[in-house]
């Protein structure tokens, strides 16, 4: 077995990983080396944000992971994608930047988990941020992670804002700010036109140091252990197999569906389940692959009476065009991202803080530029919002399906097992309802094609929701953080019981945020760097 050595070892070059290691080479001169299971991110198809919606559907860059029959969704397995390539799910998602709300964080701290105060994280995301309004006391301006927002929206989009407004919903200026509750517009990991994945923000500035060494094509076999502590990573790269020493550690920044998953083949998780797969138990941690949590949603939706929608895009010659001009130019429709507007909202006026998110969508679909080339009819001019209860109680878990590491994982969200749940989402639905009946829409607004018109009471919109309830591609929770028995690593990251080996990603959170997970996930990533130079300098952690 062919041999690489390094100081630090990193699995995964997503949101989180790219950040750790991307940081790591920067500042603590450490020798890294990244493991990605994926490839380059070469497509010039991923710079291109309107071309989001067609990497989601696609295998190109892609996981392409189902879940388990949902019982509560009527059985149906749920697509889940996740990203396969350099920059890992933030080269494929909505790019949306959006870091949650004080309180999520604050929450964790009460947990036991002292090191993610609100105070702590914000200096974290402002680290990272090169925020479109510069430096603030709430958002950083000379971060690599380059941040953008559209001063002109489309008609629709504006009229949203109107109607919500109408509504008795506020106007927010900023959801990342001190009053995120309302309609607004979104912050986007966009710079000049392109995706700005996190891979493009930390790793490649990061490879002019000479001390970081990336990986591409490297399937994790197992982390490998001795006396306790994890001594480095085993991986295929094609038919050859290597062994990739840390000197010092080993991060795991592989997902909430991977990082669980290669615990698990390295004999680390719930003991019965590895020795039910043939699997020898290096560190019985019953934690490992439970708490899963994901955001669900529904979309609300109208056919538009006026031709001011995404529609315009179907034709073959006008979405080529848009294409090349965002290739070339970074301009033009193919340059953005179309969830130009949304909102926080609460499901109930009495609630202190809001528990809803939407996005708002001047079209059917944000794979429009694919529907000349399938055979799906052609429905005409359409518009939507989609809604999701922003911190759900069910949970779920990620099981392995066989001792195979090529063997994909398996994965039960249990959507909607706790019954407070689906209660808050048809809530949203109304709340939707509410904004697209008031008068700014009335020169838009057509038919409701979705609920219909024909559901309205609970029993009918609920199941609605069973039927067509879908993620938003948000999982977490998997390996998450605590002090409590099902707890996989501490509050800095450190896996229990086992030497030598960080979680950092979505895995770790306790909780679900309020907000799209990329972001925090960045923060993650960017603390458990802080964390590992701490310690490789002999001191505490800010």
């Amino acid at each position: 077995m062919d041999t690489i050595s390094a100081d630090i070892v990193v699995i995964g070059s997503g949101s989180a990983g790219a950040v750790a290691a991307g940081r790591l080479a920067m500042e603590s001169g450490a020798r890294v080396v990244v493991i990605e299971a994926g490839g380059r991110d070469w497509n010039p198809l991923i710079r291109v944000p309107l071309m989001t919606g067609i990497l989601l559907r696609n295998r190109h860059a892609n996981w392409f992971y189902h879940s388990e029959p949902e019982p509560h969704l009527n059985n149906r397995k749920l697509f889940w994608p996740r990203g396969k390539v350099l920059g890992g799910s933030s080269a494929i998602n909505g790019m949306v930047w959006t870091r949650g709300l004080p309180s999520d964080y604050d929450n964790w701290a009460q947990m036991g988990l002292p090191d993610w105060t609100w105070d702590k994280v914000l200096n974290s995301f402002r680290g990272i941020e090169g925020h479109w309004g510069g430096e603030t006391e709430l958002h950083g301006g000379k971060g690599r992670q380059k941040l953008s927002t559209y001063s002109e929206i489309n008609p629709l989009s504006q009229t949203f804002l109107e109607a919500g407004q109408q509504a008795g919903h506020p106007l927010t200026r900023d959801f990342n700010g001190a009053a995120p509750e309302g309609v607004g517009r979104y912050d986007y990991t966009i710079s000049g036109g392109r995706r700005m994945s996190a891979a493009r923000a930390f790793l490649v500035p990061a490879q002019e140091q000479g001390n970081l060494r990336i990986l591409t094509g490297a399937h994790v076999l197992r982390i490998v252990t001795e006396k306790g502590r994890a001594t480095g990573v085993e991986i295929a790269m094609g038919k050859r197999q290597v062994r990739v020493e840390a000197d010092r550690e080993v991060i795991l920044s592989a997902g909430t569906v991977n990082s669980p998953q290669i615990l698990m083949l390295s004999g680390i998780g719930p003991a019965d389940h590895l020795s039910a797969h043939g699997i020898a138990v290096t560190h019985d941690l019953p934690g490992v692959g439970r708490n899963l949590r994901d955001h669900l949603l529904v979309r609300v939706e109208y056919d538009c009476t006026q031709p001011i929608t995404l529609h315009n895009l179907l034709r073959a010659d006008r979405a080529g065009l848009a294409l090349l001009e965002a290739m070339w130019r970074g301009t033009g429709p193919a340059a953005r991202f179309p969830l130009e507007a949304g909102a926080f909202l609460k499901s109930d006026d009495a609630l202190d803080e809001p528990d809803l998110q939407a996005h708002f969508l001047p079209g059917r679909s944000t794979a429009a530029v694919r529907m000349p080339f399938s055979r799906a009819p052609d429905r005409g001019h359409g518009f939507f919002a989609n809604i999701y209860q922003m911190r759900p109680d069910s949970t779920g878990e990620i099981t392995l399906r066989s001792s195979d590491p090529f063997d994909a994982p398996r994965i039960r969200a249990n959507y909607l097992s706790a019954p407070r749940d689906i209660a808050v989402l048809r809530a949203g639905v109304r709340r939707l309802r509410e904004i697209f009946a008031q008068p700014a829409f009335d020169a838009f607004r057509g038919a409701e094609n979705a609920p219909g018109p024909q559901r309205q009471t609970d029993a009918e919109l609920d199941e609605w929701i069973r039927q067509v309830a879908d993620t938003v591609f948000h999982p977490v929770g998997s390996c998450k953080m605590g002090n409590d028995t099902m707890a996989v690593v501490d509050t800095h990251l450190k896996v229990r019981g086992i030497e030598g080996l960080r979680v950092a990603d979505a895995s770790v959170m306790p909780t679900m945020p309020s907000c799209n997970t990329g972001a925090p996930s960045q923060m993650i990533g960017s603390k458990a760097a802080d964390f590992v130079m701490a310690d490789l300098n002999g001191k505490a952690a800010a």
